[in-house]
């Protein structure tokens, strides 16, 4: 019997189709600059369902790459819905962020600045991950928004909640522990209180995105005066709203975390809009399942990337072939120049010893009478 409801379960369990793990994924375009297919002023444009794959073609092709040759003819499509159909009018620059936890913003927040004009759509987010596939590692700059914070002070709370328009009044007696309160458009402020682990934690995962963010523009003013700038990619994962989670239900989770991170989203879209004058796209996939912080569902790899060893081998192979010509060169001229010499004196020294006869050859058409 007991083998039975085994194999019963079993058969139950793989005869059944498991639902699949999906999100949504936001394409922003640029506030100056049209790189993205045009969209209604008043409602979000609404997409055909993309696969991880799908969206990984569409980074590519912003950075100004071409798609993967693996693409099917469907995927094509899917990325003429999005882009523009001008090659040589691409951004070169995308701010990409997975944010775990959340399944549409939109549910939350209809009426967010950039998330309310940006082109939507659904995508499945599968069990594996997808690749970004670039051409040459030189030829793009990655910067990571994954970086841990590190040690912080109150006085970095402090600007982070005046840069988002709000305030941070700190606890004279303990460090810490004080609340941050930040205005949100359409509803009352949300607030933080630092004592409380999981909104400290939270304020800890947004300061460390805000920072990433901080040294990405940094580096991309050092890169805006090179002569040959690359294309550039800002990329990584959130996953401060699992944090929340654990503490709280779904509508305290939307009311605290999810608002506010809208909010700094649209702030931090607003400084990358500035520092790239307008030259970058966001890409933002949004997955309803917490992840792990390991995890993340896309993936940066190089197509064409040669090993350093592979490029000293044939460095070095150049520099002895080079070697050999100029060798073989040197010493035919100095064997030619010997030979060349060594005839010159046997002539010279044949024409002033020659017989003055009447045979002799110097003078054979003249008559000695």
């Amino acid at each position: 019997m007991k083998i039975f409801s085994v194999f019963l379960i079993s058969f139950l369990f793989f005869a059944f189709p498991r639902a699949e793990s999906t999100g949504s994924v936001f394409f922003i375009d640029s506030t100056n600059n049209q790189f993205l297919r045009s969209q209604s002023s008043n409602d979000v444009a609404q997409s055909e369902s993309m696969l991880l794959t799908e969206v990984g073609a569409t980074v590519s092709v912003l950075l100004g790459f071409a798609p993967p040759t693996t693409l099917s003819a469907a995927g094509s499509s899917k990325l003429n819905e999005v882009l523009i159909p001008n090659p040589f009018n691409r951004p070169r620059a995308v701010f990409m962020l997975e944010v775990s936890g959340i399944d549409d913003p939109l549910v939350v927040d209809p009426k967010n600045a950039i998330f309310g004009r940006a082109l939507k759509s659904s995508v499945d987010l599968g069990s594996s991950k997808a690749d970004i596939q670039l051409l040459d590692e030189e030829e793009v700059s990655v910067v990571s928004l994954d970086e841990p914070l590190g040690d912080y002070t109150e006085e970095d709370i402090i600007d982070f909640a005046c840069w988002l328009g709000g305030s941070y009044v700190a606890d004279a007696a303990k460090p810490f522990h004080g609340v941050m309160t930040i205005p949100v458009a359409d509803v009352d402020n949300v607030t933080l209180r630092m004592p409380e682990k999981a909104h400290k934690e939270f304020v800890s995962k947004l300061l460390a995105l805000y920072r990433n963010i901080r040294k990405a523009m940094e580096k991309h003013g050092h890169l805006s005066k090179t002569l040959r700038r690359p294309a550039e990619i800002i990329m990584g994962s959130f996953d401060g709203i699992k944090v929340l989670l654990e503490q709280l239900d779904r509508d305290g989770v939307d009311k605290l975390g999810t608002r506010l991170l809208l909010a700094t989203l649209s702030n931090i879209y607003g400084l990358l809009q500035t520092a790239y004058g307008g030259q970058i796209v966001g890409v933002i996939v949004f997955n309803g399942v917490p992840q792990p912080e390991s995890k993340t569902l896309m993936n940066v790899i190089y197509t064409s990337r040669s090993s350093p060893r592979w490029l000293a081998d044939t460095t070095s192979s150049a520099n002895t072939t080079l070697a050999a010509q100029v060798l073989v060169r040197r010493t035919l001229a100095w064997i030619t120049g010997v030979v060349l010499l060594i005839a010159t004196l046997l002539g010279v020294y044949f024409l002033l010893n020659m017989p003055l006869t009447r045979d002799t050859l110097l003078y054979s058409n003249v008559k000695l009478d």
